[in-house]
């Protein structure tokens, strides 16, 4: 058993009560390599932001648990070195069992998510329960969710869409205790995350997708006022990366995100940790794969990883800076 703790760590509590007050959501940035880690602390070194590394279940098969715990601990320490020790969380990105849980609280974590949303309410109000007894015995915090969000990413896997029912949040979080909810009001995982029938497109022929429901939103406030809510699958899915993809061998069609304003608002509402995955994953393929076109000489990994790095830490900062509102908040 190792605690979270003697790694240099921070559950989520404290930052969620900040950025509840303040108005900002708080990065959650998913990795699995060094690069991705490094350009995540960079940039919110940089900015002064606070951070929550997620490692999917997907991520911890690719890197192995330990190695991943050790890059959280070195990250802890980079930032250190880099001027800053900022708030960093280690969190399970879609738990779907207790043993999953119980394992990463065990490595270290200091947040985990159980998602029994593919269950029935019952089945995950009484998976979440048993994750939220466990995890509290030693300060971990627990995000649970209710709703399904249609996409693919990593293990997760739904071909349909369900919105959060508002009316079953406050039973939901009162019998389960767990301390942040992810809740579904249109995001998606995914590059792709809606078809372009569902979408319109505006004067210079961009698709632009439907709104998110923010009256789903609202109406959670109101049931659980001052609750942290969590939003996952918002990607924005920067038309340029796609661009870059595309114009250097990649065939990426239909690929939509969710508008940078829309999660600006939410941002400013009960909203404290908001997902990002496949931009971060869409802005280093840009860059490897312009760097091995424009230099098919080079086979140095280090030649196209670097950029690949530096163009993951720009996108970071413009998140925290100009979408999250996270930047100063350390």
């Amino acid at each position: 058993m190792v605690s979270y703790k003697e790694l240099g760590l921070v559950n989520s509590r404290e930052i969620f009560k900040k950025a509840f007050e303040g108005k900002y959501a708080i990065p959650a940035f998913n990795f699995n390599n060094m690069e991705q880690m490094q350009a995540i602390i960079q940039a919110c070194v940089e900015e002064s932001s606070p951070v929550i590394l997620q490692v999917s279940s997907g991520a911890r098969k690719y890197a192995n648990q330990t190695i991943l715990r050790y890059m959280a601990q070195g990250a802890v320490e980079y930032a250190k070195e880099l001027g800053k020790n900022i708030p960093i969380v280690l969190h399970l990105d879609h738990g779907d069992t207790f043993e999953l849980c119980k394992s990463c609280i065990e490595y270290g974590f200091s947040s985990v998510m159980i998602d029994g949303s593919h269950h029935s309410y019952d089945e995950n109000v009484e998976l979440t329960r048993k994750v939220v007894e466990y995890a509290h015995k030693y300060d971990v915090t627990v995000e649970g969710e209710l709703g399904v969000l249609a996409g693919i990413e990593d293990d997760v896997v739904a071909e349909h869409h369900t919105y959060t029912q508002p009316e079953e949040v406050q039973d939901f979080v009162s019998k389960t205790g767990v301390d942040s909810l992810a809740i579904s009001i249109g995001t998606s995982h995914g590059a792709n995350k809606f078809k372009p029938e569902q979408c319109t497109r505006n004067a210079d022929g961009i698709l632009i997708p439907p709104p998110l429901r923010f009256d789903i939103l609202k109406e959670v406030e109101k049931r659980i006022p001052g609750f942290p809510i969590v939003l996952h699958g918002s990607s924005s899915v920067p038309q340029d990366l796609v661009k870059i993809i595309n114009a250097n061998g990649g065939k990426l069609k239909d690929a939509i995100g969710i508008p940078e304003e829309q999660l600006r608002e939410a941002a400013k509402s009960a909203v404290c940790k908001i997902n990002i995955d496949s931009d971060g994953r869409l802005a280093m393929t840009a860059a490897i794969r312009e760097t091995m076109n424009q230099h098919p000489e080079w086979f140095d990994p280090r030649q196209y990883l670097g950029p690949a790095r530096e163009s993951l830490k720009t996108l970071y900062k413009h998140k925290v800076v100009s979408v999250l509102g996270s930047a100063g908040k350390a």
